[in-house]
C-alpha cells in the first residue's frame, strides 16, 4: 500500500522501547559517525566495485613502487598444508590459493545468482530472457573472433577466452554513476547479460581451459556430488555436511587437472531454491507458538530452527557470502593479480602487442559490435522484444559498458597464459580496454539518456513501508 503506515521514525522508537538498539545503531558517537556510514556505503550498488578498484590501485602502485620485488615475493610464497603425517597441497604459492581457493567461493556465489534467476528471475521466462541471453552469446563470440584474428598463428592466440567476460560489479557501477537517467529496462539488461556471460564464462573455463586430466580423480569429484544428491533426497539439511563434501569435491578437482573452482559452480546448482517449509504452514505455526503464554525453552530452539528453514538454502548462503565474496574475496583477487609494471614505452607500442591489442580490441570493439548485432537479429523474429523505453543508441552504450572486464577476464589471462611476458601484456590489455570500455560507455549514456524529469508531490507518491 502506498501512503498508509506509521512512519519509519515512529517504528524504530517504538522497536527501542521495546528492545534496545545494538551498539551498531545506537546514537552514540563511534556508530553514529563511521559504523553507520561504512554500513550505508556497504549497502550500495558500487560498492563493491569501489573497493575492487582500491585493491586494483594498491596492487599498481606496489607493482611499480621500490617495493615491488617484495610485492612478488610475497604472492608467490609457497604455501603448504599439513595435518600429522599427511602434507598436500604442497607446491602451491600464495597467489595459487587466491585464485583456486578463494575464486572458488566466488564462482559458487555467482553460479548461486544464476540459478536464482532461472528459477525466480529474469531467466524465468524465456521470451524476457530471450534478448540478453542472445546479446550475452554475441558479447562473448565477437570478442573471441576479433583476438582469434589478431593472433592467428601466434604464441598468444590460446588466449581468446580473456576478452570474452564482462566484470559485473564495474559495469554496474558505471551505470549507477550515471543515475537516474538510465531506464531500469536498460539496468535490468546489462544485469541478465553478465549473468549470462559469467555462465559462458565458467563453461569456458572448465572445457577449454583444462589440462592433463586424470580419470580417478575425476571419479572421485563425481562421487561426491552423487554423495550430495543422496542426502538431498534423504532431507539431509545440514549445511555443513554439504561444505565438507563441496571441499571434497574442490581438492579431486585440483588433483584431477580440471579448474577447481568448477566445485562451486556445481554445488551452487545443487543447492535447493525453494524453502524447506511453505509460507503458510509456516506463518500458521509460529502464531500457534506466539499464542502460548510461556513458551518453553525447545519451543523457541525449533522456533530458530523453523525460522530458518523458511528461506531457501540459496537465498540464505547468498545472503551470507555476498558482503565476503564483495569485500574480502575480491579485492584479495586483484590485490594479488593486478600487479602490473607499467612502462609508458609499452603503453604507446601497445599497438605492436598482439595480445594486449586483441584483448583492448575485444573489449572495446568486440563487445559492443557482438551485442548490438545479436540483439538486432533476435528482435528482428517474435522471440523477443526490446526492453520497454530503452532505445537502440542507449542499447549501444550498454553494450559499451559491457566491455569493462576485470575479474574473470584476469582469471582466464593467468590460465590461458604461464610465460610472465605473455601474462603481463594480457593484464595491460584487460586494464586499457576495461578502462577505455567504463569511459566511453560513461559518456555515450551521459549522451544518450535524459534526466528524469521531477515528479510532482502527490498521495500515490509517497513511500509504502
Amino acid at each position: 500500500m502506498t501512503g498508509v503506515g506509521p512512519s519509519p521514525t515512529r517504528t524504530r522508537h517504538l522497536d527501542e522501547a521495546l528492545l534496545p538498539a545494538p551498539w551498531s545503531r545506537s546514537d552514540r558517537t563511534l556508530p553514529r559517525r563511521v559504523v553507520q556510514p561504512l554500513q550505508q556505503l556497504g549497502a550500495t550498488a558500487t560498492a563493491g566495485a569501489v573497493v575492487m578498484m582500491v585493491g586494483l590501485l594498491v596492487a599498481l602502485v606496489l607493482a611499480n613502487s621500490p617495493l615491488a620485488g617484495h610485492y612478488e615475493q610475497f604472492w608467490s610464497s609457497p604455501v603448504t598444508v599439513t595435518v600429522g603425517r599427511w602434507t598436500g597441497l604442497s607446491g602451491h604459492s600464495l597467489r595459487d590459493w587466491v585464485n583456486d581457493a578463494a575464486m572458488a567461493v566466488f564462482f559458487f556465489l555467482v553460479s548461486l545468482e544464476i540459478k536464482r534467476e532461472m528459477v525466480d528471475g529474469e531467466l524465468r521466462d524465456p521470451r524476457a530472457a530471450a534478448l540478453p541471453i542472445a546479446a550475452a552469446f554475441g558479447g562473448m563470440v565477437v570478442p573471441a573472433l576479433i583476438y582469434t584474428a589478431v593472433n592467428l598463428g601466434g604464441p598468444g592466440q590460446h588466449g581468446w577466452g580473456v576478452p570474452m567476460a564482462t566484470d559485473i560489479a564495474f559495469a554496474v557501477a558505471v551505470l549507477t554513476a550515471v543515475g537516474d537517467r538510465v531506464p531500469t529496462g536498460a539496468r535490468l539488461f546489462l544485469l541478465t547479460l553478465a549473468i549470462v556471460d559469467d555462465l559462458g564464462a565458467i563453461v569456458v573455463i572448465g572445457v577449454f581451459y583444462t589440462q592433463g586430466v586424470v580419470a580417478s580423480w575425476i571419479g572421485v569429484a563425481v562421487l561426491t556430488v552423487l554423495a550430495a544428491l543422496v542426502l538431498r533426497r534423504a532431507h539431509v539439511r545440514a549445511l555443513a555436511v554439504y561444505a565438507a563434501l563441496a571441499m571434497l569435491c574442490w581438492y579431486a578437482l585440483l588433483q584431477s587437472g580440471v579448474h577447481p573452482t568448477i566445485a562451486g559452480v556445481v554445488f551452487a546448482f545443487l543447492t535447493p531454491a525453494r524453502p524447506f517449509h511453505p509460507r503458510e504452514p509456516y506463518l500458521a505455526w509460529v502464531r500457534s507458538l506466539v499464542r502460548v503464554d510461556s513458551p518453553k525453552t525447545h519451543s523457541l530452539r525449533e522456533l530458530r530452527r523453523m525460522t530458518v528453514e523458511a528461506e531457501s538454502p540459496l537465498e540464505r548462503l547468498e545472503w551470507r557470502l555476498t558482503p565476503w565474496v564483495t569485500f574480502v574475496v575480491l579485492p584479495v583477487f586483484a590485490l594479488a593479480n593486478a600487479g602490473l609494471p607499467i612502462d609508458l614505452g609499452n603503453l604507446r607500442d601497445l599497438h605492436q602487442a598482439p595480445v594486449a591489442l586483441g584483448i583492448v580490441l575485444g573489449l572495446v570493439l568486440g563487445k559492443t559490435v557482438g551485442i548490438l548485432l545479436a540483439v538486432w537479429l533476435v528482435s528482428r523474429t517474435p522471440l523477443a522484444v526490446l526492453p520497454t523505453g530503452v532505445s537502440w543508441l542507449q542499447l549501444a552504450s550498454v553494450a559499451m559498458c559491457a566491455g569493462v572486464g576485470f575479474t574473470v577476464a584476469l582469471f582466464v589471462a593467468g590460465l590461458a597464459f604461464t610465460d610472465a611476458a605473455s601474462a603481463d601484456s594480457a593484464r595491460m590489455g584487460i586494464l586499457v580496454g576495461s578502462t577505455l570500455a567504463a569511459v566511453l560507455g560513461y559518456g555515450a549514456l551521459r549522451a544518450t539518456s535524459r534526466a528524469p524529469l521531477p515528479v510532482e508531490p502527490s498521495a500515490a507518491s509517497y513511500p509504502s513501508y
